[in-house]
């Protein structure tokens, strides 16, 4: 299915729903969830270090499990009672290009907010032992993830921008498409998450047969993030490769408080998450997963804001249990939500 067509399909499901939005939180046991990814990628576990400062405080955080960044842009949107997605930047700047052409997707991405900046996700490409380029894949059988993935659409434009065409897009999970690499039923599968990531992490990958795929193109390079996959950074890696990544971000919604108790109880979940962030970051750093390290909470996408209630988790008045979060202010030349994000973020972290 074309990506345009697509995303055109998916919101077209979300808008009667999103009026679950508008529904008070006395219809329903009040929830905070995070929408991650599946469970051998680095999202889920990203979500887990999330949820276990919150649960340090006494406050539950579910970690929902997700086919990943566009299943996660519609369900912030469209899901009751969940405040908080993991997604992939060039879903939103996708979104974002073809608003223009379509209101529907106008609709998708209007209140779409984002919580904080996160970490840059690494193209893998793991392919057979003949393949050395991406050329390589032309007329081959390639699995470029499920259809509501961030790897789908990512791939996709990998293989459109380099003007690769496979003889078959399998439109499959990681897992299913590992286990068809290992038996020779396909002969490459992307999957885009921060290295290192759970799923290469095993010795059925024979680095005889196998490895990750080289991505040097001058276009590509020039459209996403150049970096590396360091050597030995899975049991089968034993060189460093040259990747194109793209940025995760966590994203949210611009709950309105004066709305009604659903809106004012889901934007003080967003503004709890984003005091606990910025209060424990050196925390996630040393103890969460290693992509906290890669983390720069001042690297806001151009041409997104900040939700409203991330900063006022991050004022200096803001109470939780765990002790309120000191603020400076600092000017920017940029929207007041995201002046006001830099300058709390600074006199939390340091810039």
């Amino acid at each position: 299915m074309n990506l345009f067509k697509l995303v055109n399909v998916l919101t077209r499901t979300v808008f009667p729903m999103v009026l679950g939005l508008a529904i008070p939180v006395s219809a329903s046991a009040f929830e905070r969830n995070i929408l991650t990814g599946g469970p051998t990628g680095t999202y889920i576990q990203i979500g887990g270090d999330m949820s276990d400062l919150a649960s340090a405080c006494g406050i539950e955080l579910n970690v929902r499990e997700s086919a990943g960044s566009l299943e996660n842009f519609l369900g912030v949107r469209k899901r009751r009672h969940t405040q908080l997605g993991i997604v992939q930047s060039d879903v939103l700047e996708y979104l974002k290009t073809y608003s223009s052409e379509d209101p529907e997707i106008a609709r998708a991405i209007f209140g779409v907010r984002i919580a904080f900046p996160l970490y840059n996700e690494e193209v893998h490409i793991l392919a057979k032992r003949d393949i050395n380029s991406l050329s390589d894949l032309n007329g081959r059988r390639v699995a470029v993830g499920v259809e509501d993935s961030g790897t789908f659409l990512t791939a996709s434009l990998v293989l459109d921008l380099a003007g690769v065409v496979p003889a078959e897009r399998l439109t499959i999970n990681a897992d299913t498409s590992l286990q068809m690499l290992l038996d020779g039923s396909i002969d490459a599968f992307f999957y885009v998450a921060g290295a290192p990531t759970k799923i290469f992490q095993t010795d059925q990958i024979d680095p005889e047969k196998l490895h990750l795929l080289s991505v040097t193109d001058p276009t590509l390079a020039a459209v996403y993030t150049p970096s590396k996959i360091e050597a030995g950074t899975y049991p089968f890696q034993t060189e460093t490769i040259d990747v194109v990544a793209v940025k995760a971000v966590l994203m949210t919604y611009e709950y309105d408080r004066a709305r009604n108790s659903y809106h004012q109880e889901s934007c003080k979940a967003v503004a709890d998450v984003a005091h606990l962030i910025a209060k424990e970051f050196q925390t996630l750093q040393q103890s969460g997963h290693p992509k906290w390290n890669d983390v720069d909470l001042n690297d806001i996408p151009p041409g997104w804001n900040i939700s409203e209630c991330v900063n006022l988790g991050l004022s200096e008045d803001y109470e939780l249990a765990c002790g309120p979060v000191v603020s400076s202010g600092q000017p920017s030349i940029e929207s007041e939500a995201n002046t006001a994000y830099r300058n709390r973020i600074c006199a939390v972290i340091g810039c």
